[in-house]
């Protein structure tokens, strides 16, 4: 029994040996000409690899071909169309196999193909849905492009939705995005440059830019992040995120995301730069700023007075979803005095019969809506709604019907809410919800010299803030009056004729000036 666990734990010990002779010292090691020692050392890597398949097809009493792939991300139909019945046909024909005319020639003609002599590249081949091709004799190896693994079909973003606008988005397969972007945008100058991150992942990643619209720095800054990145395994593109991030403790996002490829054209014409991950429908835009992140995907495709004045609500709307809760804590505890009679009369008959005090009641009541909010997004679509909104709806009248609530701070609270749906940005809003807690202590032990103090500390923060070497509130802070027509307000498209004047590189032209004339 003592020998037959020996014979095992040598058995381990020498694969284990093997595959860590094989990625670390000896990266170039070469295939050899015996096939079967060829077959012998795959089937050694892929060991307990059931979804890899091994085909070996005799040409005749000397040649054998082995195909290698895994199961369920090739398509082998070509495979035996094109390449194995043509083998076969000319069997009898031949004595003598001539690999370059009866596979490298087939295999050309349904797909991509590449040769390597080169075992990692060989490995790394099957790995990303290739088919490998070996033959008895031969010392090069053939990689067939045949990818034909299941895929989700182009849909309209749900986190995104729009009324005017288009209704495509990216999916989970890198090649289908990028050719979403090529089809806006028809030029030779988009360039896309293609990255592979995760010792084991191997995750294909690319970068996509405008030649001579993007600036060259941040161009250069984020190849050497992607490069610099080390990590076994990249899922989705918040593990780049979090990488390529200049502030990784600020609440507030320095890398935008989205599903619409629409938005990450205009970024592209805007000079900036987007990050896309395989397997993943969401790319990465940078550099960002805090204005990119209150701004909506239909403020481009309406009318432009329509734009602005949505616009001036939504800056309203934002400023009363950090602040309105805060101020009401402030205003109730230390300073009376600001409220008109009628309506503080109205207050504290309201909360006259409640035991806890306004900080303590605010904070339990935000804190009961974020855990509404957060139920509502992870529960079933189906009745993850109806359970947000009944729950707000019989606890909010339990608790005033109880007296452990005051009515008017549920109406505080719930528009407080209300007004925290109206950022376009997600993890920007986020940022505010986050925020909102210490401003509202600090708005309960210091009143409204609080608040100001909370909102100082928020602006100095945000002064000092880049991505990608980019200012953060530019172009308010440093100031540039030129490139103010897409913040506050949005002009006209024929009045903006320059790209934004930090992000974009030497083509800042976007519009040739000239007189815009009515016809």
């Amino acid at each position: 029994m003592k020998l037959l666990l020996n014979l095992r734990k040598r058995k381990k010990f020498k694969l284990s040996e093997m595959l860590d002779s094989f990625s670390n010292e000896e990266p170039d090691k070469l295939i050899s000409s015996d096939l079967s020692a060829n077959e012998r050392f795959l089937r050694d890597i892929f060991h307990q690899c059931s979804d890899v398949v091994f085909r070996v097809v005799p040409i005749n009493d000397k040649t054998r071909l082995l195909f290698v792939y895994i199961d369920g991300l090739c398509d082998t139909k070509p495979l035996d169309e094109m390449v194995l019945c043509p083998v076969r046909a000319s069997e009898k024909k031949c004595e003598v196999f001539i690999f370059e005319e009866f596979v490298a020639n087939q295999l050309r003609a349904v797909a991509q193909i590449k040769s390597t002599k080169n075992v990692n590249e060989l490995i790394n081949g099957i790995l990303t849905a290739n088919v490998a091709v070996l033959v008895e004799g031969e010392t090069t190896a053939l990689l067939a492009d045949l990818k034909g693994f299941e895929k989700r079909s182009i849909e309209e973003p749900s986190s995104e939705t729009v009324i005017r606008g288009p209704r495509d988005g990216f999916t989970e397969t890198l090649r289908v995005n990028t050719s979403l972007i090529r089809r806006r945008i028809r030029s030779s100058r988009l360039k896309i440059e293609s990255f592979t991150i995760g010792k084991l992942s191997k995750t294909d990643v690319a970068i996509i830019y405008i030649e001579n619209i993007a600036s060259d720095s941040v161009i250069e800054k984020v190849r050497k992040r992607l490069e610099s990145i080390e990590i076994d395994g990249v899922i989705e593109t918040g593990f780049i995120e979090e990488f390529v991030e200049d502030f990784p403790f600020s609440p507030f996002p320095q890398v935008q995301n989205t599903e619409r490829p629409d938005i990450v054209c205009g970024s592209l014409l805007e000079g900036k730069v987007s990050i896309l991950v395989d397997n993943t429908p969401f790319v990465l835009i940078v550099p960002m700023t805090f204005w990119s992140g209150l701004q909506a995907a239909e403020d481009y495709y309406e009318r432009f007075i329509y734009v602005t004045f949505i616009r001036w609500i939504r800056y309203t709307l934002f400023n009363i979803s950090l602040l309105l809760p805060s101020i009401y804590v402030a205003v109730t505890t230390f300073h009376p005095q600001l409220i008109p009679t009628n309506l503080l009369i109205s207050i504290a008959s309201a909360r006259e019969d409640v035991p806890f005090p306004v900080l303590f009641e605010a904070f339990m009541m935000e804190l009961m809506f974020e855990a509404l909010r957060e139920a509502g997004i992870r529960l079933p679509k189906s009745i993850g709604s109806a359970v947000s909104i009944v729950g707000a709806l019989v606890i909010g009248e339990a608790a005033v019907q109880a007296g452990i609530i005051s009515a008017p701070m549920v109406i505080v609270v719930a528009a407080t809410g209300i007004a925290s749906f109206a950022i376009p940005r997600y993890n920007f809003g986020t940022a505010y919800r986050i925020l909102r807690f210490p401003i509202l202590i600090l708005a309960g032990l210091f009143g409204l010299y609080g608040v100001i103090l909370g909102m100082i500390a928020i602006l100095i923060h945000l002064v000092h803030l880049q991505s990608f070497g980019v200012p953060y509130l530019s172009p308010i802070a440093p100031q540039n009056p030129k490139y103010l027509k897409d913040v506050l307000v949005r002009a006209p498209r024929w009045s903006m004729h320059r790209r934004p004047i930090r992000v974009a590189g030497q083509d800042k032209t976007r519009i040739p000036k000239g007189r815009w004339r009515k016809n």
